[in-house]
């Protein structure tokens, strides 16, 4: 029997790094592009956020949690360039896309998958570090394995490489986007070439997915054990198509359960939520924690990922190598060693999400290069102070021999 759904969407990730010393240029680029607008936040209307996130964490992702409205005003009423300069110096800025109506679409013009983007925007870290953020849902549609394919396929649809054949002719069918090929223009717009992230060995073509679904009641619920469709939920967190054939496997799918009728899954092609409507709150509740407060919790943790793959990078380049040791430090007193949150499902997503991305292997190989650098440059400081020393003793010596061959001769 057809898996139903009841509530669904899926968000779209893709990161990209701005070239050194060009981030203050990319921030006025946004401010002037009519099309996006600087997101703000304030405690009254996401208290939810607000709430979840420790105040250090929530001031290095949200700034304007701090500001009062007068301070907000100010800053909107800046000049670009001034503005600019001043969000540069901000640990994050988030500008989101001006979308008056959400855009629709279709994947394959025969079975005619419906879907919308209701939601862009662009999280930018100071350290040129960003993510282009796209949330869809596919629309007057209950196929589970429509959602499956949909997900399947939109993913790879910033593969440059790839013909639009490859994706059934998804289409965008607005003024906006009126198809894929102009789809992969607009990322590329927002992106450029993206080759600091080439640099940095990260995925490019391919969108990490962030899904949540919830399917109908019928088939998991008290009487309906969730071993009855356990095979769907490896699919969907594995994002494979509704016609996989391949052994399914949950070994490499690191699951939270924390809910009676909730399971989390985490791999290194994103976070996916499977739900079933048995209970109300997977329909009103956790989806908006799941968009929101999840979200983020995700994204710092891929932000740690890229930033210590930059800083190991810049480590080997004898020219950045003082800069990338300051950063270091930096990193690590202020967001390695730093909580996030006291939310316990978020502590435990926060753990688990560093456990998959290996946050931990990765810093102990940059902490490895750095103490390296660190010993040989005391090393090379030691041999310089000796050398300074023997030098400074030999003109000593030079100096009183002269002195006593002189009073000699007298």
């Amino acid at each position: 029997m057809e898996l139903k759904t009841n509530y669904q969407y899926t968000y779209f990730l893709h990161p990209f790094v701005i070239k050194e010393g060009k981030y203050q240029k990319y921030i006025l680029k946004m401010l002037k592009n009519e099309e996006f607008e600087l997101k703000t936040f304030q405690k009254e209307k996401d208290f939810k956020m607000y709430q979840y996130f420790l105040p250090k964490t929530r001031d290095f992702l949200f700034s304007s949690f701090s500001m009062g409205n007068s301070k907000l005003k100010k800053l909107k009423d800046l000049a670009d360039e001034t503005k600019a300069a001043l969000l540069s110096k901000y640990p994050c800025n988030i500008f989101e896309y001006k979308i008056n109506k959400d855009i629709q679409g279709k994947v394959d013009e025969e079975k005619g998958i419906f879907f919308t983007i209701s939601k862009i925007e662009i999280v930018c870290f100071e350290t040129g570090i960003c993510f282009l953020v796209i949330k869809t849902n596919v629309e007057d549609d209950n196929s589970f394995s429509n959602i499956l394919n949909f997900n399947y396929k939109f993913r790879d649809i910033n593969s440059g490489g790839a013909s639009l054949e490859n994706f059934d002719n998804i289409r965008l069918q607005t003024n906006s986007f009126s198809n894929a090929e102009t789809f992969r223009n607009f990322v590329k717009k927002i992106t450029g070439a993206n080759l600091e992230a080439l640099k940095l060995d990260l995925e490019t073509e391919r969108f990490l997915t962030y899904s949540y679904i919830c399917v109908d009641q019928e088939a998991w619920n008290n009487e309906n054990d969730f071993e009855k469709i356990s095979h769907q939920y490896i699919r969907y967190a594995k994002v494979l198509p509704a016609d996989n054939s391949r052994k399914l496997e949950e070994e490499k799918i690191t699951t939270i359960s924390n809910w009676k009728f909730a399971k989390l899954a985490i791999n290194k092609l994103g976070v996916m939520l499977f739900s079933s409507s048995a209970d109300m709150n997977n329909y009103t509740i956790l989806p908006d924690e799941f968009e929101n407060q999840f979200l983020y919790t995700y994204i710092i943790n891929l932000y740690k990922k890229i930033y210590l793959k930059k800083i190991e990078l810049q480590l080997k380049d004898p020219k950045q190598v003082k800069k990338a040791r300051k950063r270091f430090i930096d990193f690590t007193k202020n967001l390695w060693i730093r909580e996030l949150t006291d939310d316990e499902t978020g502590t435990m997503l926060n753990h688990k999400i560093a456990e998959t991305l290996e946050l931990e292997k990765l810093y102990a190989q940059v902490k490895n290069k750095y103490d390296i650098l660190y010993k040989d440059l005391n090393i090379e400081k030691n041999r310089t102070s000796t050398i300074i020393i023997a030098v400074v003793l030999g003109a000593s010596l030079i100096f009183n021999i002269l002195n006593f061959v002189i009073l000699m001769r007298q």
